[in-house]
């Protein structure tokens, strides 16, 4: 408001923001090595004006420079600190060689939380989400997080800090924010390991993190139209296979189902149709393809891709 100087538009909705900042904050007053880091968008981690001052010296915002975002980070990182650097996934592309070269090769155990990364993020040709898997996932050393819920997110964001190991990279979800209270008792260190949720067999739906709920209304819809009951599966980590658990499907699953909330192309669902290349197993890859949208309808681009659980549902089933 033009008068006023208020916000036309505000919420106290919990979201992943106001999350972060409340999990940093105190991570802040408990460890002086915690140090938030933004790029010019303090709000992405929920640092209000309040909070930026009560955080103090931990934290750092480097103006509109997503370079030196990274490079401060791999040298806190190196010097024992823990810091968090908080970026919307369009601004990923500015930085990628700070990623490779100046995190990555040194394996600088730094996280970074990639906020609306998906097709529910923003909308504006300038301004897309959808191609931080092809990105990121494919740099050696990072580890590539995508949790399907607040409780999921926050249990990462604890390891991470506490590891040493590797850099680290947490895909937030699109859309409502998920929170169903479950406590995550996961180790993450365990790399690379993903989560059967619900076991079945012919049928397997892999579903990456925004996606993973629609990966279990596809196989509900799968069940109750063919009698067939689809293992789901929940695969956490982006950058790497769990070699184990794809392997043991073959023995009793023809199809093999991935969906991703960002484009096919250098993506997720490559990687899981790369290893059944050789096998009897089919595999259906579920995603955005690659163009510049823009300022368009989320609902409109999902039934284009058919990345509806009605559409997904019909494809598997001309298979079995």
């Amino acid at each position: 408001d033009v008068k006023t100087g208020k916000p036309l538009y505000e919420s106290d909705v919990e979201d992943y923001s106001s999350v972060t900042a409340e999990y940093l904050l105190k991570k802040m007053m408990e460890d002086k090595a915690v140090v938030a880091i933004t790029s010019g968008t303090p709000a992405v981690l929920g640092f209000t004006e309040e909070r930026r001052k009560a955080a103090g010296s931990q934290f750092v915002d480097v103006g509109i420079a997503e370079e030196t975002a990274v490079a401060l980070a791999s040298g806190i990182a190196t010097g024992g600190g823990k810091p968090v650097y908080g970026v919307y996934s369009t601004f990923v592309q500015r930085t990628f060689d700070q990623l490779s070269q100046d995190l990555c090769i040194n394996n600088s155990p730094a996280t970074i939380v990639t906020f609306c990364a998906s097709v529910y993020g923003m909308n504006d040709v300038t301004h897309l989400g959808i191609y931080d898997i092809p990105m990121m996932a494919n740099i050696p050393n990072l580890v590539y997080l995508a949790p399907t819920t607040k409780e999921e997110y926050l249990a990462m964001l604890e390891w991470s800090l506490q590891q040493n190991e590797h850099p680290v990279a947490i895909r937030l979800p699109g859309g409502d924010m998920v929170a169903d209270g479950k406590a995550v008792t996961k180790d993450f260190s365990r790399l690379n390991s993903y989560e059967v949720t619900k076991r079945g067999s012919k049928v397997a739906v892999i579903g990456l993190g925004t996606f993973y709920g629609l990966g279990k209304d596809a196989a509900e819809l799968i069940e109750k139209r063919t009698g067939v009951r689809p293992t789901v599966v929940n695969p956490y980590y982006i950058t790497g296979l769990d070699t184990q658990l794809l392997e043991e499907l073959k023995k009793d699953h023809d199809v093999v189902v991935t969906l991703e909330d960002g484009i096919l192309d250098g993506g997720f669902g490559e990687k899981i149709a790369r290893f059944y290349g050789s096998s009897d197993v089919k595999v259906l890859n579920f995603g955005l393809k690659k163009e510049f949208l823009d300022r368009y309808d989320v609902q409109e681009v999902l039934t284009e891709n058919r990345l509806t659980a009605e559409q997904i549902a019909e494809d598997v089933m001309e298979l079995l």
